[in-house]
């Protein structure tokens, strides 16, 4: 297990010791649980269907730390997650995944603004979290709030990440 494995695994058990009745946002969803990390091959599989390279620090978080699980808003959807048709993030993330959107280039703006980037949480309201795939910020988790705000920048997934981990007063 790498650094960072570790690192979240042991962060990831003070906070559930810390919320036993899930009271911090999306837990009682996640229940701060991950899933198990991916093989390259998976990972290779998915950028070459997608004709994309994942950017390396979503990259490295899916091979060596998880698949997705606990994380901010309702947790991270894995890569490989089947979704359930009900719930929200399922027709989003299947629009991101139609042939040909993920490798066009990210702009955040005009036509396709969403275009280039993959749906990676639910902040519930019709808000999402995505990770940016292509372009110059590429790496970058931006907010999708299309009721107030729009797309804004947001930092790379492992600040994006570590901040969601960091300890927090209230829980």
């Amino acid at each position: 297990m790498t650094r960072d494995a570790s690192r979240v695994r042991t962060r990831l058990a003070a906070m559930a010791d810390a919320d036993p009745e899930r009271r911090r946002f999306g837990s009682d969803h996640h229940d701060y649980r991950l899933r198990p990390p991916l093989a390259e091959e998976t990972i290779r599989a998915f950028e070459h269907r997608h004709g994309v390279q994942l950017p390396s620090s979503y990259r490295s978080f899916l091979a060596d730390v998880a698949d997705g699980g606990a994380g901010p808003d309702y947790g991270v959807v894995g890569l490989t997650e089947v979704l359930d048709e009900e719930d929200a993030i399922h027709g989003v993330r299947e629009d991101d995944l139609r042939p040909g959107v993920l490798a066009m280039p990210f702009t955040g703006h005009g036509p396709h603004p969403v275009a280039g980037s993959l749906v990676i949480a639910e902040g519930g309201c019709g808000m999402w979290s995505r990770l940016v795939v292509t372009g110059p910020n590429a790496g970058e988790v931006w907010h999708d709030d299309p009721d107030w705000g729009g797309l804004t920048p947001g930092p790379d997934f492992r600040d994006w990440y570590g901040a969601w981990l960091a300890p927090a007063e209230d829980t």
